[in-house]
C-alpha cells in the first residue's frame, strides 16, 4: 500500500528542489520533517508541506500507520517555463527563463 502527494506548477527551479529532495529520500516520515524544518533552503518548507499533505493521505484514506511510514520515491521535474524579457543595451532584449517545478512523494509502509 502507498500513499501519494504531488504539487504542480511550484515557482522554483527543478535543479534547486532536486537539492532539497535528495537529502529526504528514504528516510522515516518524522525524520524527514525534522530535517526539513532546519534546511535553510528555499524549496524545504514546500517539500515540508508536501510530506505533511501525503502523510494525511496516508492516515485519512489509506488507514496506515504514520510510525511506519518511510519516504519510498520523492522526484522534482520539470514543469512549464515562462519567459519574460528584460531590456538591454543597444535595443537587445534577452529572454527571462521562470522555471516552474511538479513535485511528488510517495510513501511506503515499512
Amino acid at each position: 500500500m502507498e500513499a501519494k502527494a504531488i504539487t504542480r506548477y511550484v515557482r522554483i527551479a527543478p535543479r534547486k528542489a532536486q537539492q532539497v529532495v535528495d537529502v529526504v529520500r528514504g528516510k522515516h516520515v518524522d525524520e524527514a520533517l525534522a530535517i526539513l524544518k532546519l534546511t535553510p533552503k528555499g524549496a524545504a518548507p514546500i517539500v515540508y508541506k508536501l510530506i505533511h499533505s501525503a502523510v494525511a493521505n496516508a492516515e485519512n484514506n489509506h488507514s496506515m500507520d504514520r510510525d511506519k511510514l518511510f519516504v519510498a520515491d520523492i522526484y522534482a521535474n520539470q514543469g512549464p517555463t515562462m519567459k519574460r524579457f528584460r531590456p538591454r543595451a543597444m535595443g537587445r532584449a534577452t529572454t527571462i527563463r521562470k522555471r516552474t517545478s511538479h513535485i511528488g512523494v510517495v510513501l511506503k509502509e515499512k
